[in-house]
């Protein structure tokens, strides 16, 4: 198969043609040619005004509810709301049912992604059933293709199992991924502690839980000299610690929410259950020193935390609705939304989360594998239903005025478009 870029401006800073606009041809899934003007024919041939190109981006942490939870989401679904978001690489947490706890449960999530558009990359669970218990079969999963372990949505309650686990990892030279939560601290809280949970009369989970969780895990990370990577992220305290400890040459990095880039728990006044998440939205304070964070490069790169559910977990009392959004088709319009640049993403999701996470890097250049996502970064559009490719629409940001739409993928020999 043959495909055509036309007219496509680069943006890769390890590109030798980064910021040109470029002619790209890819036969057999790899770049042949780079020039200004290419005539030659191709199977298919994608034009598009202001087209760009950039190295396939990397999901570090979503739900695709399969196996178990197949009515939610499958791994099909979930491919395809991954390319149509851009994203040629997902990286699956363990949460399903069974849990993604032993080689033939990572087997299974590797051998099904194989003929997908995007390439699955399945999460370990630190331990067995994600209970905080006992270590899982680590080693043997690395073995069978997981590229990191964590327990997913459920926060690693032991220290001293936590410490266990870097240690294991080393050996391997893998990383740890924790959503930092102390479920000692309020753990009965639906959103953020503050002014809003109390005019709403909702329970509050306070941003210490979170906070001095990050804390006590860098100890760790520092004791261990192992790599602990924090995802969702969402106070600016919690950023300082992260701060404090990379300018102390800990291996430790973060990822943030494209969704706590955007909201805050004010957003919360007419109990949208759409934004009932965990982490919960913080205050608009929180909120902009996520987003100083990101333009900054503190923050290492934006997870989605796509978490599907079906109509009757979120059409009901808050309550009684679950936690979470889906959030692949919509994560690039999010953050452009909030001007983060076109450099800052692609050096984010394109280079530094698979350098992370020992993802191959992918490159604009001749001769190289086609691992590539095109988009127009600065075209605005309204979200819609019709941008979902999830079997689940619980979204926030239906209705929402976006920039920065995906035209589509092209991994190997594998092209997606959108309509």
């Amino acid at each position: 198969m043959k495909v055509l870029l036309r007219k496509a401006q680069i943006i890769d800073p390890q590109s030798p043609h980064n910021g040109q606009v470029k002619d790209i041809l890819i036969q057999k899934g790899i770049i042949t040619e780079i020039a200004d003007a290419i005539p030659a024919e191709a199977d298919t041939i994608i034009e598009d005004s202001a087209l760009q190109v950039s190295p396939g981006w990397v999901d570090p942490f979503a739900n695709f509810c399969d196996p178990g939870f197949e009515f939610k989401e499958t791994l099909d679904s979930g491919a395809m709301a991954a390319a149509a978001g851009g994203f040629t690489h997902v990286m699956l947490i363990p949460n399903t049912q069974p849990v993604i706890h032993s080689k033939s449960q990572v087997e299974y999530l590797v051998r099904k992604g194989s003929s997908l558009p995007v390439q699955l990359h399945p999460t370990g669970a630190v331990s067995r059933n994600t209970e905080g218990k006992e270590l899982a079969e680590m080693f043997d999963m690395h073995d069978s293709g997981a590229v990191a372990f964590g327990d997913g949505l459920h926060s690693i309650q032991s220290a001293g199992l936590l410490m266990k686990a870097l240690q294991y990892v080393k050996s391997f030279d893998s990383t740890i991924i924790q959503v930092p939560d102390d479920k000692s601290i309020g753990a009965h809280g639906l959103i953020n502690e503050g002014i809003i949970s109390t005019r709403l009369g909702l329970p509050g989970k306070p941003a210490m839980s979170e906070e001095i969780m990050v804390a006590r895990d860098i100890k760790l990370a520092r004791y261990t000299q192992s790599r602990l990577h924090f995802t969702g992220v969402s106070t600016k305290k919690s950023l300082e610690y992260v701060r404090r400890a990379k300018d102390g040459g800990i291996a430790v990095s973060c990822s943030v929410t494209p969704y706590h880039l955007y909201f805050c728990d004010e957003d919360l006044l007419n109990y949208d259950t759409n934004l009932k998440l965990d982490p919960p939205l913080r205050t608009a304070a929180d909120r902009d020193a996520l987003l100083q964070a990101v333009k900054e490069g503190l923050v290492d790169c934006v997870a989605t935390h796509h978490q599907p559910h079906e109509w009757d977990s979120k059409v009901c009392e808050f309550e009684y609705a679950k936690f979470g959004m889906i959030g692949l088709e919509s994560c690039f319009g999010v953050v452009r939304s909030r001007d983060v640049s076109v450099a800052q993403w692609v050096q984010m999701n394109g280079i530094r989360a698979r350098q992370l996470f020992n993802i191959p890097l992918a490159r604009v250049a001749k001769g190289e594998q086609a691992d590539l996502t095109l988009f127009n970064a600065d075209r605005e559009y309204q979200f819609t239903e019709k941008h979902i490719r999830s079997k689940s629409k619980n979204s926030p940001f239906l209705g929402k005025s976006l920039k920065g739409t995906v035209v589509g993928i092209i991994n190997g020999e594998k092209l997606y478009l959108n309509n």
